[in-house]
This record gives structure tokens, C-alpha cells and sequence, in this order.
């Protein structure tokens, strides 16, 4: 079983055995600070590639909260740079090459820097009708206090900020204030053609995992109701589709934050669904889904992020509110097309994905193994079979219960530190994970998992599908026992080798408790450790990712 590894340049795909390497041209930078040392003199390779040669013969830095820009337009202002990062976090800084085509953007996180790539990476941004490609740089922070034009450059930055993140009841830094919904209430104007459930779905569902849509109208307008399961989800879609037309100069989108926290779906049918509870009846007599198009339905399409537009966006998110120049997203989703039979399609989106097999690569051979990958991608969905790959053990196949948990898996755990390796996921060309047959050599490197009692999502409705979460430093513990005091947690943690910065039990169920620790590598070993945990008294551990910090 081989996988075909291809690179990425620009938006085409290509072979790596065609990928050359070009000569390198020097020129110098002005000073940027990194952790360990201020880059001076940097070369840059010919084709604008953030490929960097540093003294000492330094290797290549996985993910960065700053970004490097190429084929940055020279008119160009501080303003429509900034703007790319905006929907993903608050952008702290900017370094403008304009004699060479380039920039670099400073995120506040990590997080929103690997979420912006993910997105762009899926659709290219334009910026003055000309595309920019974005990429992880090897700076950690941008420094540039004595640098000319730099007081343009925080202006720029202050006014960018305040206006789409403050307007879109955020805090100072870019984070959720307190209380945030989840669930957001659309209106669509200007309505000439019809829109429906599915195609909300398509486009939300690009922003994270869409639990619950209800669909009505009100005051002669269509409106919908639409549930995330994190409400980070909710402010980047609001961020970036309010004000956008799903067709050319047509069915514009009004999204805004809805006073409910959560939505009480009775049936699945055209009007209504919940994406969690597929056993919900129809009502008013409407036949039942076929639970096969459901599933399907359930997945969006291969995108690399769950912040990847749906295929056929405009080439860049504009922000009018903010007065900048970029290009808008003119005819948002592509034109729309007439199928022989009379169902309307968006030219350009994605297909359906029926794939629930991944594929993760630049493992560490040394200590991955089936039980590993089963607990941390468990976390997103049900694990059904895991192989590593025989002879390129830093390679493995994942297959997941169904398409959208793959995706699930796909979006949060891309880009994560594991065993001190960033690995990347992607959706796999097979559709299964062959078992190795009788007597064929395999060390255990395939195993399957189907009939697992650890598998978090079997049940419909089950709480877990709310309770999904980027991997955070901080972790969800609960089915403690009575007996078990903090110290005990904490001596558990601590004893396996992790770095304990705080704990707190819940207050009113002291079955359930977070624990913090020193960095969001040692919380992915962590959970992988120490979930199923026996505590005695027939309890055993549960791990998850949380939201929450103490």
C-alpha cells in the first residue's frame, strides 16, 4: 500500500520528483528577531520560496505565528495585508518587502497562524486581483521597533483590528468575550433564488462542525438558525460571510450572533436538522432520509481546514466595513448552474467526500504505534482501523467511522506537535484499511479497532459531539471518583513526566475537573497516556481537549 507524496506550488499540485531546486539570491533583510538569534542577512531562493539558508546550516521551523507573503503586489497598503489574518485572530504585526514582493504577518497565536495557512492554502487569496501565497515562516516574532514607516504600519494595524475584530464582539486580542454564542442567525436578502438547508450547510460547515440548522421564514425573509460546535466557529464564519452573496449580485448573507446558545431540533427533513441525532424522525408525514445520503451529506467536501471556503469563493475576502481596497468577493459562490434535472448546483463546489480514511505522515517511527493514533484521533471520532505503513513507518492509514469524522480529524489535528514532530493529515485515496491477510508479516502495525468500548461517539445525541475541541494545553478530565483528591491528579500527571501549571475540580460535579499543562505537546501526550486511566473503584479516566483555561 503506497501513498503518492506530492508538493504543493502555488495552487497546482505537481510530482515531487519534478520539483527543482533553484540557485539562491542574496540579498539583505533588516533585522528580525528570532528566539535565538536576529536573522541580518538572509538568502531568499529565486522563486520568492520561504526557504532560508541561516548560519549554521539551521533546518526548517514547523509552524510559526509569523507568516511569510509572496507575490505581494507593490501598491499594496498596510491595510489589505493586514486584512488577510484578520478573520483568523488579531494580527500583531507587519513587515512590508516592497522592493521585493514580499511581507511578512505577525498573528497573536500560533493557532490562528496554522488555521490562516490551512485556509489559504485551499484558496488562494488575492489581494489588488493578483495572488499571494502565504506560508510559514522560520521567524518567531517580527521585531521592528527602529524600522522606517513602522508608525504607518501600527496605525494600519490598530484601525484594522478595531474595526472587524471589535465589531464583531470581540476582545482586545482578538479572543471571544465571555459568553460568545455558538449559533448564529442568517438572514439572506435580495433572494431570486431559492436557498436551501443543504446549501447553508455546504458553505457554514467550512468554519467548523455545523451541529444544528433550522430553517424558516420571517417577515417575508429566508432565515436559519445554524449551531457550531465552538463559538470560535461561529465569529470567523460571521467574520467572513457577512455582507457576501451566495450567487452573482444575489442572495446576500446577513449573519449575526443569535441571543440562543443552543437549538432544540424536533425532526430532520428540508426545514430543520441535527447533524448529531440521526435517528430524528421526519414529521409532517415527509419520508426519512436515507441514512447513506445523510452520512454523505454530513461531509462537505476534501478541504484541509474546517476554515477552507467552499470551492468557488471570489479570489479574497474583502471587509467594505473597514474601508479597505482589496477585491471583494464578487458572485461569492461561483455562478449558479441548471442542471438537466432542475436542481440548482453551485458551479465550483466541492464534491461530496465519501473517503473517511486518512493518511498522517512525518510521524516518529520510533515511538508511534496503532494504540497512539487510535487514542488522539478517537477524540474526534470513532477509530475503526489503524496501519502503519510497513515500510515507511512514519506513515499511517486511519480509517474513521464516516467522512465527516475524518474531516473532523483532519481540521483539528493537522499541524500538531506529536513525539516532537509536527505530522500532517490529510484525506487518504483509499476508501478502507485492509487487514493483512493470514501469514502475512506485519509486527502489529494494523489493527482494528471497530469493536472498541473506548469509542466516544456511538451513541447518538451523545454529549460528545458538543464537546470537540481544538487540542488546547489545558484538559477536560472527568469519571473521577469520590476518593480521588487533587493531589492525587495532580501526583498522576506529574509522576508520567508532565509539567503541571494548574488544577481546578468543577465545582458542582466533582467527577469532572481541568488540568493545565505546560504546552499543548505535552497535553496530546498526556491524553494519550492517561486516558482510560484505571482511578479504582471501577472508574476510569476520561481525557478531552478543552476550551477552557484556569
Amino acid at each position: 500500500m503506497r501513498e503518492n507524496i506530492f508538493c504543493v506550488v502555488g495552487a497546482r499540485v505537481i510530482p515531487e520528483a519534478l520539483v527543482t531546486t533553484p540557485k539562491p539570491i542574496s540579498f539583505t533583510l533588516p533585522s528580525v528577531h528570532c528566539p535565538s538569534y536576529t536573522v541580518s542577512s538572509v538568502q531568499w531562493m529565486a522563486n520568492g520560496n520561504d526557504s532560508r539558508q541561516f548560519k549554521g546550516d539551521r533546518s526548517p521551523c514547523g509552524p510559526s505565528r509569523v507568516l511569510h507573503v509572496r507575490k505581494v503586489p507593490i501598491e499594496v497598503s498596510e491595510a489589505e495585508l493586514i486584512s488577510l489574518g484578520v478573520p483568523f485572530g488579531r494580527v500583531t504585526n507587519l513587515l512590508m518587502l516592497k522592493g521585493k514582493n514580499q511581507a511578512f504577518i505577525e498573528m497573536a497565536s500560533e493557532e490562528a497562524a496554522i488555521t490562516m495557512v490551512n485556509y489559504y492554502t485551499t484558496a488562494t487569496p488575492h489581494v489588488r486581483n493578483q495572488p499571494v501565497y502565504i506560508q510559514y515562516s522560520n521567524h518567531r516574532e517580527l521585531k521592528t521597533d527602529n524600522l522606517p514607516n513602522q508608525g504607518r504600519v501600527q496605525a494600519a494595524l490598530q484601525a484594522v483590528n478595531a474595526v472587524t475584530l471589535g465589531g464583531s464582539a470581540s476582545g482586545g486580542d482578538g479572543t471571544l468575550m465571555p459568553g460568545q454564542s455558538p449559533v448564529l442567525r442568517i438572514i439572506v436578502e435580495n433572494l431570486f433564488y431559492p436557498v436551501s438547508l443543504e446549501v447553508l450547510h455546504q458553505i457554514f460547515s467550512k468554519f467548523g462542525t455545523v451541529l444544528k440548522i433550522i430553517t424558516f421564514t420571517k417577515n417575508n425573509q429566508f432565515q436559519a438558525l445554524l449551531q457550531y460546535a465552538d463559538p470560535m466557529n461561529a465569529h470567523h464564519a460571521k467574520v467572513t460571510l457577512d455582507g457576501q452573496n451566495i450567487y452573482n449580485a444575489c442572495c446576500t448573507l446577513r449573519v449575526e450572533f443569535s441571543k440562543l446558545t443552543s437549538l432544540n431540533v424536533k425532526y430532520n427533513n428540508d426545514k430543520s436538522r441535527d447533524f448529531t441525532r440521526l435517528d430524528l424522525p421526519s414529521g409532517d408525514g415527509q419520508p426519512t432520509m436515507d441514512p447513506a445520503l445523510t452520512a454523505a451529506f454530513g461531509a462537505p467536501g476534501i478541504i484541509s481546514s474546517p476554515y477552507a471556503g467552499a470551492a468557488g469563493f471570489g479570489p479574497a475576502i474583502g471587509f467594505p466595513q473597514a474601508g479597505l481596497s482589496m477585491h471583494t468577493m464578487t458572485g461569492a459562490l461561483g455562478p449558479l448552474a441548471m442542471p438537466g434535472s432542475g436542481r440548482m448546483t453551485l458551479h465550483g463546489m466541492a464534491p461530496i467526500a465519501v473517503h473517511a480514511v486518512l493518511l498522517v505522515s512525518n510521524l516518529n517511527p520510533d515511538s508511534i504505534s496503532p494504540h497512539v493514533l487510535f487514542i488522539l484521533f478517537g477524540v474526534y471520532g470513532d477509530v475503526h482501523r489503524v496501519k502503519i505503513l510497513f515500510n515507511k513507518k512514519e506513515n499511517a492509514l486511519i480509517q474513521m467511522a464516516d467522512a465527516t469524522q475524518a474531516q473532523l480529524a483532519m481540521s483539528h489535528l493537522n499541524g500538531q506537535r506529536l513525539h516532537s514532530k509536527v505530522i500532517r493529515v490529510t484525506i487518504s485515496k483509499h476508501q478502507t484499511v485492509q487487514l493483512p491477510r493470514e501469514g502475512q508479516e506485519d509486527q502489529g502495525l494494523t489493527k482494528d479497532f471497530s469493536g472498541s468500548p473506548l469509542h466516544r461517539f456511538k451513541k447518538p445525541g451523545s454529549k460528545n459531539f458538543q464537546n470537540i475541541f481544538p487540542p488546547s494545553a489545558t484538559l477536560h478530565l472527568s469519571n473521577i471518583p469520590p476518593s480521588i483528591t487533587d493531589d492525587i491528579l495532580k501526583e498522576l500527571f506529574a509522576g508520567t513526566g508532565y509539567t503541571v501549571k494548574a488544577f481546578k475540580f468543577f465545582q458542582k460535579d466533582r467527577k469532572m475537573a481541568l488540568i493545565q499543562l505546560g504546552s499543548v505537546e505535552e497535553a496530546i501526550q498526556a491524553l494519550i497516556d492517561l486516558h482510560n486511566h484505571d482511578l479504582g473503584e471501577n472508574h476510569h479516566l476520561r481525557v478531552s481537549f478543552s476550551k477552557s483555561t484556569i
